[in-house]
């Protein structure tokens, strides 16, 4: 028998810890291969901030263990979220454990903020799944894994609130096959004692680990053994004996050993942990642990299958050993700091950052001096002078760099990354180590990619942005305060790419447009508490889109005196819908030019570029503003068929006459309105599900699946977010309370003529 007390482990470390204080160097102290990158993905409330501050409790690193009901958690240092008892920022956080280094970063689980989501993905080695053990998948769940899944990041689930009397293991094992597709590898098994949850069963060493006196530090492993646990001891080794078959049929080197030995039982630990982590790196299984963050049981085993099956940076991101022992950096957080000013969190890849380095932004292309360096414990920062690959850096001072960028030493070393990489995507099999994004941005060029395509795409310069759902008016208290509050969107906006800021043409008002009422919401209190600007937000409006019905074409001829000068533009341009047209293929020529001196071109690639410039910019405006709502065109494809520009044309002379023109041609090929759909989930109990049910279809919700759970009814369906305004008072009203309910965008639909008129209605007043 084994008794571990965590503590003892790491007294050298933390003799003068201090409650969230680092105590020692230890990250410098760590070679590469023993970090691990990771972050905590979940459903809303699924307890993954619960076990973020165990774990940092059980490594030593904190003294106290906060709860989220009483705000006081290290990750969730915002007021909103102390107030609410919800992650709505990402939070970066180090720890140590057993000789390896774990860089966490706590995510959260409101769709509203899934930008913070997918912004550190970009950045994880691996991930751990927090599943709610009386829930299982849920659809916040599916959200993060199918972002999980687009940037290859392995992952291991932790069944989580085992000690709630509804838990059922079976039922989540199910879940997770059903609705991820996915292949669980069950490692642990709950042990209760008089309905109690008390410890787990290992299920790869068939150890009993019981969590005993104390806050979780102490725990005993205990070997099962056939004389003294009878029927459990075969109950046991038949789970085990299941999960190595399991492995078998997904690792041909364990298959191998288990021929050789023509038995499932004298298996060796480190060969089964050794096919769970290869199972793991390759995807093809999933480990599923059990615990009760809450409770303090089962965390400190999480940790150690952190280490044992999630990768290395070694392990991943190969496609950065292009930039050598350079520096290659991304950078996934911005954050705005009254004492630091702007901070920028950075995931190095390869090479070291030091204090006052200058970087090159291969997304800007430019260089910037950054200021300060820093590591980070969720709010806190403690000045260094030098990070190492691997680990994650905060720096100050930079002025240009956003979210998704990539950043490396010198303009000369991006260059050479550039070319290593587009030499090393001819060598067989490269294609398959790219992410599943970077591939469908390949499939959709038409031509041939040049060496610059080819490496944007590989290195994932620029980050895809959500679209919005919901927009609002936004007034500071009085015209004094207009310029504070233009610099603090400008902040916000840098720290949230999700927020759009913009000034309608016609009012002159600010508009906020963001991912949900919470999202606007939070926006809000933030520049009031933060920057001390009491604004008012107008009412939610629905972010609706307008598709073209048909194709048109229209010519514009302007040639006026501006003070002068002679200005001259001819153009003619159409329109038309196209299906899942990129960004880059909006605007096409299809016969010419004549330009200043009367030369004709033959497509867009030969005109001038601050010409072209001009006429991107013409065509973005006009697109903006649809026919019948003025809301954002998609799905179009505009044609330029000529084009004259007298001499001394102005450029913003051309971007004027583009969108005029354009206007015309949306005007004669007129639009159909669309309105976003959402995918809805409402948990019930089954005694107020028939009014919940009643009301849904009222509000034009397409039921898809009605499952029971506990009691309770699960209704997933779709409907019209313009339906489902102030829904959570209605449904705590329908429910007396006890509903809950998810949604998650999943596509705009075409309106009928019905609701496009009462959509017109309420946006106009006509």
């Amino acid at each position: 028998m084994r008794t571990y007390c965590i503590f003892n482990c790491y007294r050298k470390f933390f003799k003068n810890v201090q409650t969230r204080k680092y105590s020692s160097n230890f990250e410098y102290e760590t070679k590469i291969e023993n970090i691990r990158n990771i972050g905590i993905l979940a459903h809303i409330d699924a307890g993954k901030t619960t076990t973020t501050e165990r774990m940092l409790y059980y490594s030593g690193t904190i003294r106290s263990m906060g709860e989220v009901h009483h705000g006081n958690t290290v990750t969730d240092y915002m007021e909103q979220e102390r107030q609410r008892g919800i992650t709505i920022t990402s939070a970066a956080v180090s720890f140590p454990w057993h000789g390896t280094q774990i860089n966490l970063i706590d995510t959260p689980g409101h769709i509203d903020f899934t930008m913070e989501v997918e912004q550190s993905l970009a950045v994880l080695d691996g991930a751990v799944i927090v599943l709610d053990a009386s829930a299982g998948v849920e659809a916040q769940t599916l959200t993060v894994w199918r972002q999980a899944s687009g940037y290859r990041v392995p992952r291991i689930l932790y069944l989580n609130k085992m000690d709630r009397s509804d838990a059922d293991v079976n039922s989540c094992i199910r879940s997770v096959r059903e609705k991820l597709q996915a292949t669980p590898l069950m490692i642990h098994a709950p042990v209760t004692k008089e309905g109690k949850l008390i410890g787990l069963i290992d299920l790869v060493t068939c150890e009993e680990v019981i969590w005993t006196q104390g806050r979780g530090q102490n725990y005993v492993r205990r070997k099962v053994v056939e004389k003294q646990d009878g029927k459990n001891w075969e109950k046991i080794m038949n789970s085990h004996r299941q999960l190595i078959d399991t492995l078998s049929s997904l690792d041909d080197q364990l298959a191998e050993i288990i021929i050789q030995q023509d038995s499932l039982d004298n298996i060796e630990i480190p060969q089964i942990n050794d096919a769970i982590r290869r199972c793991t790196l390759k995807m093809s299984g999933f480990p599923i642990l059990c615990g009760s963050s809450y409770k303090n049981i089962g965390v400190q085993t999480l940790m150690d299958s952190i280490v044992s099956y999630l990768p290395s940076p070694l392990e991943c991101n190969r496609i950065y050993k292009s930039f050598d022992s350079e520096l290659a950096a991304r950078a996934f957080k911005v954050q705005h700091d009254d004492q630091r000013g702007v901070l920028t969190f950075l995931r190095l890849y390869s090479g070291e950052i030091e204090k006052g380095q200058k970087i090159y932004n291969l997304a800007r292309e430019k260089s910037e001096q950054t200021g300060s360096l820093y590591v980070a414990l969720a709010d806190e920062y403690r000045p260094v002078d030098k990070v190492t690959a691997g680990n994650i850096a905060v720096v100050s001072s930079l002025k240009t760099t956003m979210t998704g960028d990539l950043v490396t030493s010198t303009q000369t070393s991006a260059k050479r990354a550039r070319s290593q990489l587009a030499r090393w995507l001819q060598k067989p099999g490269a294609e398959e180590l790219m992410l599943p994004s970077a591939r469908q941005r390949l499939q959709a060029l038409d031509t041939q990619p040049s060496t610059e395509e080819l490496a944007e795409v590989l290195l994932g310069i620029g980050t895809t942005v959500p679209e919005p759902v919901f927009l609002c008016s936004i007034e500071p208290p009085s015209a004094a305060y207009q310029s504070a509050l233009e610099s603090a969107l400008a902040e916000l906006q840098r720290e949230d790419p999700s927020l759009r800021v913009s000034t309608d043409d016609e009012t002159g008002q600010l508009v906020l447009a963001g991912m949900g009422e919470l999202h606007l919401e939070i926006i809000k209190e933030r520049i009031i508490r933060e920057y001390k600007i009491d604004v008012e937000l107008g009412e939610l409006q629905i972010a609706y889109r307008e598709q073209l019905l048909g194709e048109a074409k229209s010519t514009l001829d302007v040639d006026r005196k501006i003070g002068s000068v002679r200005q001259a533009v001819k153009l003619t341009m159409s329109a038309k819908t196209v299906k899942g047209i990129s960004q880059d293929k909006i605007l096409n020529c299809v016969v010419g030019r004549l330009d200043k001196s009367g030369e004709s071109a033959a497509n867009l690639s030969h005109v001038h570029p601050r010409t072209m410039s001009a006429l991107q910019q013409g065509v973005r405006a006009a697109l903006q503003h649809g026919p019948k709502l003025g809301c954002p065109l998609v799905d179009v494809q505009v044609t330029l068929h000529w084009l004259e520009l007298g001499r001394g044309t102005s450029d913003s002379v051309l971007g004027a006459g583009v969108v005029q023109c354009l206007r015309k041609v949306f005007e004669e090929a007129q639009s159909a309105v669309l309105e976003p759909m959402m995918s809805l989930q409402v948990v019930v109990p089954e005694s107020h599900s028939a009014r919940v049910t009643a009301d849904l279809a009222r509000r034009r919700a397409d039921v898809q699946q009605v499952n029971t759970r506990h009691g309770n009814k699960v209704i997933e369906c779709i409907a019209p977010l313009s339906e489902l305004l102030g829904y959570s008072s209605a449904l705590r009203s329908l429910s007396s309370g006890l509903a809950s309910f998810s949604m998650e965008l999943r596509a705009h639909r075409r309106m009928s003529p019905h609701d496009e008129h009462k959509a017109l209605k309420h946006v106009t007043g006509f």
